[in-house]
């Protein structure tokens, strides 16, 4: 009988949680309070406060004296309340034991504290699948204190996000879901990147977002070859293949192994100081727009140097003469250390705010 007892006992704890919801609890014990209140006002004419007391000292059990004697009609109504009251007792004390012995209640506070925070973002980036490519791009976004979001189902990397040290916003879902994106707010988002291992799943993730937010910025990875070309058509605006990448790293550290080396260092974050900074045409003041480079006199004002120009069409120029012109659509790539790069964003903001002129 024992044993008989204990196996009926862990079965009540394998009760599936979606029957266990402590609103369903909250609004039984509420709905019971008003039928008994109206109950006793109806059948044993009590005031309002009396019904209440009546019902407390009834569903409580504390056996108190009846506020006037009850009719046969009152005493089944009240017979009726204490049955009630035990099976929603019953339910209200196992919901409440799953959520507390389950720590249920806190991973709920944890995921609604989650949810809020990514329903503040703007302008943040969502980043799907936390991968070897994944983790590096969540390790750059975090110490560039770029705004982000992760999407990943696996139940592994979702606990490492947690032992983080850094406060990283996540969702434990299938980003390929369009429900999952709109709870990413990808309508606020100024990029997406798809990191899956899977093309497939990239190339679902890509439609889903660019039919949810048509100007989204959306980068994604592929592996094959042949993923490229249907990641581009499904609404990709880059597609980045890190195979392909390492191999041409490789093959050039052979043929122009000084050069590779240098370019190495200067992207290395934890080795070098030098950055690479892109100002777009909407990032100069009006008095500046449809002047040449040796009219903004950046490199004389800043140190920064202009390595490139890209054009409205996409195409790159090197080395722009000094008579090139930013025209709308178009961007600068400046190149310098730390400080230099510092000096260049404030000097776009003195420029703005017209406390400063070009020359």
């Amino acid at each position: 009988m024992w044993k008989r007892f204990q196996l009926s006992r862990f079965n009540l704890y394998q009760v599936p949680s979606s029957f266990l919801s402590l609103r369903v609890a909250a609004g039984l014990l509420v709905g019971e309070l008003v039928l008994s209140v109206l109950g006793y006002m109806y059948i044993e004419s009590y005031s309002l406060a009396d019904a209440f007391y009546m019902t407390m000292i009834t569903i409580s059990t504390v056996g108190f004296t009846e506020v006037q004697p009850l009719s046969t009609a009152g005493r089944l109504f009240t017979s009726f309340i204490i049955l009630l009251n035990i099976g929603i007792f019953a339910y209200a004390l196992a919901v409440f034991t799953y959520y507390v012995i389950q720590g249920e209640i806190f991973k709920t506070m944890h995921t609604n504290h989650i949810n809020t925070s990514i329903q503040k973002l703007s302008q943040h980036v969502i980043l799907c699948g936390y991968g070897k490519y994944g983790r590096e791009i969540a390790e750059h976004f975090t110490k560039h204190e770029v705004p982000f979001v992760v999407i990943d189902q696996d139940d592994g990397k979702i606990e490492e996000l947690q032992k983080s040290a850094d406060r990283i916003l996540y969702l434990h879902d299938d980003a390929t879901h369009d429900e999952v994106l709109l709870k990413a707010n990808i309508n606020e988002a100024a990029a997406l990147i798809s990191a899956l291992p899977d093309d497939s799943d990239n190339v679902f993730v890509v439609l889903s977002a660019r039919q949810l937010s048509p100007a989204l910025n959306i980068i994604s990875r592929a592996k094959d070859f042949r993923s490229q070309k249907k990641l581009l058509m499904a609404g990709a605006n880059h597609v980045v293949m890190p195979e392909q990448i390492g191999g041409f790293y490789m093959a050039t550290l052979i043929s122009k192994p000084g050069a590779v080396e240098f370019f190495s260092f200067i992207t290395n974050e934890y080795r070098s100081d030098i950055g690479f900074e892109e100002v777009d045409y909407e990032d100069l003041p009006l008095h500046c727009r449809g002047k040449s480079l040796r009219e903004l006199h950046l490199r004389r004002q800043t140190g920064s140097n202009i390595i490139g120009y890209k054009a409205p069409d996409g195409h790159y120029e090197v080395n722009p003469a000094p008579d090139t012109i930013l025209q709308p659509g178009a961007s600068f790539i400046v190149l310098g250390n730390k400080q230099q790069l510092q000096s260049l964003l404030r000097y776009l903001q003195e420029l703005k705010a017209g406390r400063a002129l070009p020359g």
